[in-house]
């Protein structure tokens, strides 16, 4: 079976969707001093990820003329101010880098979203983003997990939580509960939406007071 190219290209790390600046409350949590398993930090948002992400970015990719609805449903559910900002600024980022890579296939999409108002969240973008780009939704809802974990791990490296090849080993050995979540999240739409880290949002929502930070979030 042949890989997509498109595929390949949007699971290169050198694409400039700007989620390098995002640690999806590690860098909070860690400052105060509540991951003492960077694997088992990563497991719970991985979950976290397949119950509140990729509902919304599989609705998007089924339903594209549904983005409106689902972007205000994004915003509902993100109660928290700095994830809720974080999921803005990188739906936007990610909108306006691929209007600017793939511009035939997402200008006129991100053109709309700017008309709308939309405050672009990055679930119901990126679903929309990768219906358009013809991407299959397994391949899309693949993704979603995978960049999920990539960032957290990538952040890690960044903190001193773990070195380039241990993050690197983590990542395969969390293989097996990327499919578990995948398997088991799949099917969630914006209806089932839901929040399985509760104490890691509020650990994440205090990222603003932090004396000293290096990510947005």
């Amino acid at each position: 079976m042949t890989i997509p190219w498109i595929f390949l290209q949007l699971v290169d790390s050198a694409l400039p969707t700007g989620g390098f600046v995002h640690s999806a409350g590690l860098e909070s949590a860690f400052q105060q001093g509540e991951v003492p398993d960077l694997r088992r930090f990563i497991q719970d948002a991985l979950w976290l990820a397949g119950h509140s992400t990729l509902p919304l970015a599989s609705a998007a990719h089924e339903h594209p003329e549904s983005l409106a609805r689902l972007d205000a449903r994004a915003d509902a559910f993100l109660a928290s101010e700095v994830a809720n900002r974080a999921s803005r600024l990188q739906g936007r980022a990610f909108l306006d880098a691929c209007a600017r890579i793939f511009p035939s296939e997402i200008a006129a999409l991100r053109d709309e979203a700017r008309e709308a108002r939309l405050r672009c969240h990055f679930a119901p973008v990126f679903g929309a983003v990768l219906r358009a780009l013809d991407v299959a939704i397994e391949d899309a809802q693949q993704l979603v997990l995978l960049l999920a974990a990539r960032g957290l791990l990538q952040a890690a490296v960044r903190l001193g939580l773990a070195g380039t090849h241990e993050s690197q080993r983590l990542l395969r050995e969390l293989s097996r509960d990327l499919d578990d979540v995948l398997c088991r999240c799949a099917d969630l739409r914006e209806d089932d939406l839901a929040q399985t880290a509760p104490i890691a949002d509020l650990l994440g929502a205090m990222h603003d007071r932090l004396y000293s930070r290096l990510f947005q979030s």
